[in-house]
């Protein structure tokens, strides 16, 4: 099973490891795409008021800049604890025991607009670049990672969990992956998509799977291992299924 999330914007700052290494990275195949986006971005960066109109900042965040001029000399983190936000304070990574986190390690990756794809544990910088951001000398990231990133994820094997967000689902289409629509339904029982949840539900459903003691193979073992754990899921196509709040 593999369980793509969705990135954050905010991260947590400095780091224990060592500079950006592209080369000890996952998907390696990526790296040539990674790696004209940090030097584009470096570049950037030398301009900041560039830099906060293509990546839609205000000039109280031009700190955001200075990360991205630092790409390659920044100190790292692996990705499951480079991310913060409601969706990975609720999976909190943190509390868990290490057999968990090492299934989570193999089992969750995050969608980036820079790496296309982090492992967990693959050491990254703090950073700033968004899925529908748009560079002066790259244009739109979609057009840039899909002849990359699209026969990456067409590749993998096994069951795939698809929790991305818009911006970076665009980024790369994953043939038969399983989304998840998180909805509340009313007292008429009529059902519509949350946001002010959606995160937080997002990362309850990404710690039951990545800590889970097996791992399903199919959307029905999938639904059975979700639902066993207290969440309220159902399934209304193939490759769908809805995630109830409370």
């Amino acid at each position: 099973m593999f369980v793509l999330l969705p990135p954050s914007e905010t991260k947590a700052l400095g780091g224990d490891g060592a500079p950006l290494d592209l080369d000890s990275l996952a998907f390696g195949e990526l790296n040539p795409v990674r790696a004209k986006l940090a030097d584009a971005l470096a570049e950037l960066a030398a301009d900041v008021p560039a830099s906060l109109r293509a990546l839609g900042l205000s000039p109280r965040q031009e700190h955001e800049v200075e990360h991205n001029a630092l790409l390659r000399d920044s100190p790292t983190l692996p990705a499951l604890e480079r991310y913060t936000g409601v969706l990975y304070d609720a999976l909190d990574i943190g509390s868990f025991s290490k057999a968990a986190r090492a299934k989570a390690d193999r089992r969750l990756a995050v969608a980036s607009a820079l790496f296309g794809i982090a492992s967990g544990t693959d050491r990254i910088p703090a950073y700033r670049l968004s899925g529908g951001s748009t560079l002066p000398a790259i244009g739109s990231l979609p057009a840039l990672w899909r002849p990359a990133l699209e026969p990456v994820l067409a590749g993998m094997d096994g069951l795939i969990v698809d929790l991305r967000s818009g911006a970076y689902a665009n980024l790369a289409r994953v043939p038969y992956a399983v989304t998840v629509r998180v909805v509340t339904e009313n007292a008429a029982g009529v059902r519509k998509t949350v946001s002010h949840h959606n995160k937080a539900y997002k990362g309850k459903l990404a710690a039951v799977l990545a800590t889970a003691r097996t791992e399903p193979s199919t959307v029905e073992g999938l639904l059975r291992l979700v639902a066993k754990a207290g969440l309220h899921v159902e399934r209304t196509d193939d490759y769908t299924i809805e995630l109830l709040t409370d």
